[in-house]
């Protein structure tokens, strides 16, 4: 590179002419993140929204940390927000020669070279820049070194001749023109000692043989984009290889503004899902608006997000995780969701074999009340409570004397109604209200606490309806004084 020139990487330049191809591409040492999962809805939407290609890879080339389980789980919550990608996936590691082979290639034409340097002479050079309170730059004598110098047992890794002179420029979709003076970007390592390609090798080889037009990753790596271009404009005299187009996406924050961890909700996909019982509709929209925005609008579904998503709309601000927001945002999901898929997810959690036909036909009285499956599940538990209820404190409290007096009485009343639906049920005990002086609440509450051990549930008309005559009767039956039978 000639002394005092600029390099770029602009949204205008050559990968804009391409079809977009995206890509997402986590290492598989743990579960997938809710920050990963947000970088993959944003490949996956800037794809859709230009009608390009959303490509994963899984990038396993630490292999003492990348188990099959965490594969697994990736491709498991990626799957359950619907971002599978568009081809079958790559694996990192089984492309170790193609990676070595650029790194061959850079070295056959000047653009890298063979290092001898010892971990002692590393070592020396770290300590003379810490003397001298510089940063560590690493200027290597093997760096135009004739190959007949070679030594010809010794180990070696393989470096890069990055520029030295002038200055490398991005324009970021998200970060606008950043810049770094060349001289900051040193020799770094292409291949190992035991010739094994390093992280920053791997991932431009393989963006380029994906054809990967848009790098949209979190701001991380940003300064890794500097030194991946060292290696594209390298091949790029080489074979031509072109530029792609950058975005780097400001990380999610807690809401106290901290960075995110697990006392924020920092949790696997896998965690909202079966833990947290989030749907994945709710937190494919949740992720969307942590950091990007379309006006006001807060509920935005997912062929929507299509029309709408430009990475020009996302903030250059971290964004601050807010599980009370996304379990509110839960809770309107629910309410729009079908019952009989709700139902299901409550079984599950429910265990045993409890009545899906029941469960559906209890999903409209009892999804208005919950933000998440764990509280729909907790909801529809009293319909498969068997006798005698657990009562709890509160519900117990309730069953005074006076309370079970009044149960013996409204069994006798409600066991003569013809018809065992909400408006008649509702009207007999209106009336029982009133011969008594008392408002309905004084019967509905202990008659709620003997239905369903709680003191909170759905409308208590649509209890005894869900419930049957029969069952409904016996519950009544079970908590009323066994002296009380007298009729008002």
């Amino acid at each position: 590179m000639a002394s005092g020139s600029v390099t770029q990487a602009t949204p205008g330049g050559n990968a804009g002419a391409r079809p977009v191809v995206t890509r997402f591409a986590p290492s598989p040492t743990g579960y997938l993140h809710i920050g990963g999962a947000r970088t993959a809805l944003f490949n996956w939407l800037y794809a859709r929204h230009h009608g390009g290609k959303y490509l994963l890879r899984i990038e396993d080339t630490d292999r003492a940390r990348s188990t099959e389980p965490a594969i697994g789980a990736i491709f498991d919550g990626l799957s359950w927000l619907g971002l599978d990608g568009d081809e079958p996936a790559t694996f990192q590691f089984a492309r170790s020669a193609r990676h070595a082979e650029v790194a061959h290639k850079l070295i056959e034409a000047g653009q890298a070279y063979r290092c001898y340097m010892t971990q002692e002479e590393l070592a020396a050079h770290r300590a003379k820049a810490q003397e001298e309170r510089r940063p560590f730059r690493l200027l290597s004598a093997w760096r135009d070194a004739d190959a007949a110098e070679y030594p010809s047992d010794a180990p070696y890794v393989v470096r890069v001749k990055a520029p030295r002179d002038g200055e490398t420029v991005i324009d970021d979709l998200v970060q606008g023109r950043v810049t770094v003076r060349n001289e900051e970007i040193d020799d770094f390592v292409l291949l190992r000692s035991d010739g094994t390609p390093t992280y920053m090798l791997a991932v431009v080889v393989d963006d380029h043989d994906m054809g990967v037009t848009h790098v949209i990753r979190g701001d991380d790596h940003l300064n890794n984009a500097f030194r991946q271009l060292a290696i594209i404009d390298a091949m790029s005299a080489i074979e031509g290889w072109e530029r792609p187009v950058y975005g780097h996406v400001p990380l999610i924050h807690g809401s106290d503004g901290a960075k995110l961890s697990k006392r924020h909700g920092a949790l696997g996909v896998d965690s909202y899902r079966d833990d947290l019982g989030i749907l994945p509709e709710a937190l494919f929209n949740y992720l969307l608006r942590l950091g990007w925005g379309h006006g006001d609008d807060e509920i935005i579904a997912r062929e929507q997000a299509v029309e709408w998503f430009d990475m020009a709309d996302v903030g250059k601000s971290p964004s601050r995780f807010d599980l009370v927001k996304l379990q509110n945002l839960n809770g309107h999901y629910m309410r729009e969701a079908d019952d009989a898929r709700l139902a299901a997810m409550v079984a599950e959690r429910l265990g045993g074999t409890p009545d899906l036909d029941l469960l559906t036909r209890a999903m409209p009285v009892l999804k208005v009340r919950a933000k998440d499956i764990n509280e729909l599940a907790d909801g529809a538990a009293f319909l498969f409570a068997t006798r005698p209820l657990a009562l709890s404190e509160k519900a117990a409290a309730l069953l005074t004397d006076d309370a079970q007096e009044r149960l013996a009485v409204m069994h006798d009343r409600l066991a003569t109604q013809a018809q065992w639906l909400a408006e008649p049920l509702e009207a007999a005990l209106k009336t029982m209200a009133e011969e008594l002086g008392l408002g309905l609440g004084k019967l509905a509450q202990p008659l709620r606490a003997a239905l369903t051990g709680q003191t909170t549930s759905p409308g208590i008309f649509d209890v005894l309806v869900l419930l049957g005559r029969d069952e409904s009767l016996a519950r009544i039956a079970a908590q009323a004084s066994a002296s009380a039978g007298s009729h008002v």
